[in-house]
């Protein structure tokens, strides 16, 4: 069995992040934006260890088997705070999980309710359909997004 870990940014090298947030099969599905390059890594990383300093943020490069997998993270949202999963084509099969253990972190930061913006890009899930609040529609950043709105007290008991 895969071994996931959640690693603080400031403890990955930019070259380990790199070659993933660039990859083609995973761009497609987020907002576009400029290739990272050795400095543009770099700073965005930055701001995303300054994002996870906000009190209910919590942001986090993924590791499945020792291996710079993506990013995941809670993080402030015009609605309050979002979800984010990013990661590998190679490890998608792992995006249950990692929602699952961010989940839980939302309950563990005291949050009632959290989205999940997807780009027109991705299908919508009946499953995640079925086990949320409410799904609409939205616009962010000129891109048409499903945003699931999630109740955290329906996903981690402990």
């Amino acid at each position: 069995m895969a071994k996931i870990k959640f690693v603080s940014f400031n403890k990955v090298e930019p070259a380990d992040l790199l070659p993933v947030v660039n990859q083609s099969a995973l761009r497609t599905h987020l907002v576009d934006h400029e290739y990272f390059d050795s400095v543009s890594i770099k700073q965005w990383m930055i701001g995303k260890a300054q994002t996870d300093s906000i009190a209910g943020c919590r942001v986090r490069v993924v590791n499945i088997d020792g291996v710079v997998a993506g990013w995941c993270g809670i993080q402030p949202d015009d609605n309050g705070y979002e979800i984010a999963i990013v990661i590998s084509k190679e490890y998608w099969g792992f995006g249950i999980s990692i929602f699952n253990s961010m989940m839980c972190w939302a309950k563990e930061l005291g949050h009632k309710e959290v989205v999940f913006h997807l780009l027109e890009t991705r299908p919508e899930y009946k499953a995640l359909k079925r086990m949320v609040i409410k799904v609409q529609k939205t616009e962010l950043l000129d891109r048409s997004f499903t945003t699931y709105f999630i109740s955290v007290d329906k996903w981690c008991a402990y």
